[in-house]
């Protein structure tokens, strides 16, 4: 057991993290996390669904006719800064001197692909013309010109783009009206995410960018509450200190900082669920703040949105039918039947070899635990290369087999089957996601009861020149709703437009 001193006690009081906690994740470092077990990929018609455009109209059509009567709302994942966008152009201005080689020279001696890319595309970036205008007549050339861009992109007295959250940066240009990933989210809850005219969101936030949000927010929200003949109700939050996880040294005892206190680092975007716990809605969207699409794909994405929200509603009307069933002691075993039916052929749940071996009592127990969960519907897009987890069967620990969202990391690259089974995943996961977290009752689910902790990560880092071992919890839509009814269903690629750099802003699918 590890000995925490009365310094130590005060420090988690503070942030609000228990002692069982604490020893909890530093058991996780001793025991190490297993990798997961991959069964197979899931693909078409083995895991994913795909509809034809008829049937697809028809799903809109019955969110539609549903939507009136629900409650919606759209979570979007925003506290991403914007420093790793522009990780490979703080590089550049750290190594490259226009007065020893020219940008060719540069770019032959390095390969920098992308100091490249933006040198011949740059016209196309949205804030292009708004840094022109603050660099004009400084750079004596084309290569001075590049370095004064990126420079002014970057730098603190410039637009200091590299410590600005991602939201709030311009990805689009519309004539002469630049953009942001926030306003454009707020279009397309206009077009999905309303009822009787008004549209819920809420973004989880870095702490460190809430007055910029609410600034962007006051400027926006009107203009785009006009446009779209919308009233925005749009509540912010940020990642709860209680959901830091303890940093450990090689020893797996706590690690220290210099100054004697214990080091907590942010767990990932795995203590969103906190966050998504503390939201309440018939149907939750969750789309990541970076994928966002221009005007002219907006339509197609609501539809394909719709047509998810269709698909989870006409489940979970389905499942609400079944789980009030089980509570009637009058329920005959052709009904169980049915019901076990459902959810193997509808939800994608897997028993246990011996489920039919057990009494009839245990086996309305055992339907009674499946079925009362959180669905989740999550759109999966045709592998074209784009990083991103992936849909398989896996199993798991007691040789339970589920459908999950898995990461490369958590996979053992060394076993040739695992990775076999890897290569044959045709679909990767956009972060696309419509979420039932009500039960037949209308009571709100706690989504913490449905985290496997044991899908989190481990990794070496360093800090003050030593090494240590960090923990990242359960990703948001891996090991935190590892115990959710799962539905995967094929969308379109457009649906998956994110800027992992600044480059990406360059693509086609973000010129308006």
């Amino acid at each position: 057991m590890i000995d925490l001193s009365q310094r130590d006690l005060e420090q988690l009081e503070k942030k609000g993290i228990s002692k069982e906690k604490v020893f909890n994740q530093i058991e996780t470092f001793k025991e190490g996390i297993p990798f997961v077990k991959l069964v197979r990929a899931a693909v078409v018609s083995d895991g994913i669904l795909r509809f034809s455009e008829e049937e697809q109209v028809d799903l809109v059509q019955y969110f539609e006719d549903s939507r009136g009567t629900l409650d919606l709302l759209k979570f979007v994942p925003a506290s991403g800064a914007a420093s790793r966008m522009f990780k490979a152009m703080f590089n550049f201005l750290e190594v490259y001197d226009s007065s020893k080689e020219t940008l060719a020279e540069y770019i032959d001696r390095t390969g920098d692909k992308a100091v490249k890319q933006l040198s011949e595309k740059m016209t196309s970036l949205p804030f292009y013309e708004l840094i022109m205008d603050r660099i004009k007549d400084k750079g004596a050339n084309k290569d001075e010109e590049v370095y004064l861009f990126v420079k002014e992109m970057l730098v603190a007295d410039g637009l200091n783009y590299g410590f600005y959250p991602k939201g709030l940066l311009p990805f689009h240009k519309y004539g002469s009206t630049r953009v942001t990933p926030f306003q454009e989210h707020l279009k397309e809850a206009a077009l999905y995410a309303k009822t009787d005219g008004n549209a819920n969101l809420h973004f989880t936030i870095s702490e460190q960018h809430d007055e910029m949000f609410k600034k962007e927010h006051v400027e926006v929200s009107p203009k785009v509450s006009k446009a779209t003949d919308t009233v925005f109700r749009i509540s912010y939050s940020n990642q709860k200190p209680s959901t830091d996880t303890i940093a450990v040294d090689m020893e797996n005892k706590p690690f220290k900082n210099s100054d004697g206190s214990i080091l907590f680092r942010p767990g990932g975007h795995g203590a969103l669920i906190e966050n998504l716990n503390d939201q309440d809605a018939d149907v939750i969207f969750i789309k990541n703040i970076d994928n966002v699409v221009v005007d002219k794909n907006l339509e197609t994405v609501a539809n394909s949105k719709k047509m998810l929200a269709g698909v989870l509603l006409k489940a979970q009307s389905k499942a609400f039918e079944y789980a009030k069933a089980l509570n009637n002691e009058n329920i005959s075993s052709a009904q169980i039947e049915t019901i076990k039916r459902f959810l193997e052929k509808e939800l994608n749940v897997r028993f246990s070899e011996n489920h039919d071996q057990m009494s009839f009592e245990e086996q309305v127990s055992a339907l009674k635990d499946k079925i009362n969960r959180p669905i989740r519907v999550c759109g999966m897009v045709k592998n074209e290369g784009e990083p991103g987890g992936g849909p398989f069967w896996v199993s798991d620990t007691n040789a339970n087999v589920s459908l999950q969202i898995i990461e490369s990391a958590q996979i053992d690259m060394n076993n040739e089957q695992q990775a076999a089974t890897l290569k044959n995943s045709t679909h990767f996961n956009p972060v696309d996601l419509i979420c039932g977290v009500r039960n037949h009752k209308g009571e709100k689910y706690k989504l913490l009861d449905f985290v496997d902790p044991k899908q989190g990560f481990i990794t070496g880092k360093t800090q003050e020149g030593k090494e240590l071992k960090a923990l990242e919890l359960p990703g948001l839509w891996n090991g935190a709703m590892a115990f959710w009814n799962t539905i995967f269903v094929e969308v379109p690629l457009v649906t998956f437009n994110p800027v992992k750099t600044v480059n990406d802003l360059l693509k086609s699918t973000h010129q308006a």
